[in-house]
């Protein structure tokens, strides 16, 4: 027992300062995990008071081991994201009731089936009258693995659940098996009664059944990439369906794709309540708008245009410029082994940014920092990097290295080897925590665990060998943004999925937008490294000079063949920000 103790200082440490919470880097306990069999160690089912547990990236992590429901009752947080847990190997720790679990992370583990405590196979044995595994359960995520099916079961095991995630995996029908039949018991209040996100991006759903309709609370949908050739009316009758999204899918009905490629959700929704057919809310709701600058243009016309010039000038406005239309066109080329590690990047180029003004590059720097901690929930689902293109010697190569090889000058850091940085940061995410009397690790570091047990690691290497980005880490300190800076080269990165990279970025361009127009319009001479380049007075307002729209270049990704992958904006692309940006295209 005193071997064991040694062994995992970790657990000694928190069952010393009872801990309520434990977060333990996957990479640092890698080798003690495969020699304990794969398993958890015995020792964790003696902190009784735990109620938040995660443990990522560990790739010998093969089962939970036996009793670890029963040793941990308090338990309402369980992350165990990027294993190697299969359904045995969850069923033994899972086997029994979690009263106070909130919150399941099982993402990335290459899950072929649930186990039977969410409701799997083995789950039609249990009695129809038994309690809940899940009582208490709100959030599920079980993005990134194999799954081909969901059972019945998985409503009688989590009756409470709000937020199911199921992007990434393999599925081919929706909701599909997901709700019980007719004739099965019925779970008190229907099925899923509180079900309000339910995200299945990525997959390769060919049927979107009518059954989706059985969800009262649904508010958010995303089957965004799936085989969809179309949407079923019964979408129409789901009472609180807000935000859906369907793009990605080849729809036979071309004037409902171009819909979905809108995200005008309450037009889609009113569009197959007509039946498809006829004018509909939609179509006269779009007649409204088009009456409306008709008559704009009219009173323009008609010697009254001075204001119109003025809010035409107050839009935020881009202009895309297409590949065919670019002499230079930037390529970033993918290489195969980045499908293992973190497969999805989606680049552009932006052109006329004004930095220069007072605190406009703080603004900048704070701006993608907000968007990192709210949109890319703290570098966890994607991750934003922002170079100056002046700096950057194209073409670029989206790599993986081994972590002892990859070497990368951080920004604020001299150069370093990837592992040695990882160490580096963890360490102070720990001095940290320790400094502030906490429990666990702050949110700011959590992404470090994303890399945990990988045996490569993903990097942007430019054509000097120079790696300019190591996501979800850090960028390069060569390629660093300054108040001179112009033109920027964007990237966004993901682990989960390539439509969250495009989200993030039709963001990201929208709020620089926003900055660039509240530089032009604002005086913001103080603290400007040369007063003469700070646009204000008479010349800041100037309508011609803040209508000049930014460019946004097409960047294409390709793999070693040169095939495309991704072309970034495409057409359908900035629609989610349609409502507040102008794209001259």
């Amino acid at each position: 027992m005193a071997a064991a103790a040694a062994a995992w200082p970790e657990l000694e440490a928190a069952a010393r300062e009872r801990r309520r919470e434990l977060s333990l880097p996957g990479a640092a306990v890698a080798e003690r995990v495969a020699a304990g069999g794969g398993r958890l160690p015995a020792a964790l089912l003696a902190l009784p008071l735990l109620q938040s547990l995660e443990l990522s990236g560990c790739a010998a992590l093969r089962e939970l081991g036996p009793g670890l429901a029963a040793a941990l009752p308090a338990l309402h947080t369980l992350v165990l994201r990027g294993n190697a847990l299969g359904p045995a190997g969850l069923g033994a720790g899972l086997g029994g009731a979690l009263p106070a679990l909130r919150i399941l992370d099982l993402s990335g583990n290459g899950l072929e089936a649930l186990p039977a405590a969410l409701g799997g196979a083995a789950a039609d044995a249990e009695p129809s009258g038994a309690a809940p595994a899940f009582p208490q359960l709100r959030s599920l995520n079980l993005s990134g693995n194999r799954l081909r099916e969901l059972g019945p079961g998985l409503a009688r095991a989590a009756p409470q659940l709000q937020a199911l995630l199921l992007s990434g995996n393999r599925l081919r029908a929706l909701p599909g098996g997901l709700l019980p039949p007719p004739t099965a018991t019925a779970v008190p209040g229907g099925p899923f009664p509180l079900l309000s996100r339910l995200e299945a991006a990525d997959n390769e759903v060919e049927e979107l059944g009518a059954g989706i309709a059985v969800l009262p609370a649904l508010k958010s949908l995303d089957v965004a990439n799936n085989h969809l050739r179309e949407l079923p009316p019964a979408l129409a009758d789901c009472p609180r369906l807000k935000e859906a999204n369907f793009r990605g899918n080849q729809l036979k009905d071309k004037r409902l794709e171009k819909m979905v490629n809108g995200c005008q959700t309450k037009a889609i929704l009113d569009y197959l309540r007509a039946g498809g057919r006829g004018k509909g809310k939609a179509e006269s709701t779009r007649e409204e708008a088009r009456k409306k600058k008709r008559e704009k243009q009219q009173k323009k016309d008609g010697g009254d245009g001075g204001q119109d010039e003025v809010e035409e000038a107050s839009k935020l406005l881009v202009k895309v410029l297409p590949v065919s239309e670019n002499p230079a066109p930037l390529v970033v080329k993918v290489s195969p082994g980045i499908k293992d590690v973190r497969p999805f990047i989606v680049c552009c180029v932006l052109r006329g940014v004004n930095l220069k003004p007072g605190n406009a590059l703080k603004r900048f720097l704070s701006a993608q920092t907000k968007l990192h901690e709210d949109i890319c929930e703290k570098r966890t689902v994607a991750t934003i990097a922002t170079h100056d293109l002046q700096l950057i010697k194209a073409p670029l190569i989206y790599d993986v290295q081994p972590p002892d090889t990859l070497k990368v000058t951080p920004l604020g850091r001299k150069e370093i080897k990837a592992k040695d940085l990882l160490r580096q940061l963890q360490l102070e995410a720990e001095e940290q925590r320790k400094q502030k009397k906490r429990q666990n690790v702050s949110g700011l570091h959590r992404y470090l665990q994303l890399l945990d047990g990988k045996d490569n690691y993903p990097c942007l290497v430019d054509a000097e060998g120079v790696v300019i980005s190591f996501p979800p880490i850090t960028n390069s300190e060569k390629t660093k943004i300054r108040k001179d800076t112009r033109d920027l080269f964007l990237e966004v990165t993901s682990d989960t999925s390539l439509q969250i990279c495009k989200d993030v970025m039709d963001t990201l361009i929208l709020k620089i937008a926003e900055l660039n127009r509240s530089t032009l319009e604002n005086k913001e001479d103080s603290g400007s490294d040369n007063e003469s380049d700070a646009l204000c007075g008479p010349a800041a307002l100037n309508p011609s000079q803040s209508a000049q729209p930014m460019v946004v270049e097409q960047v294409r990704v390709v793999d070693t063949d040169g095939n495309l992958k991704v072309l970034y904006p495409s057409k359908t692309d900035l629609s989610t920000v349609s409502s507040l940006l102008t794209v001259i295209r």
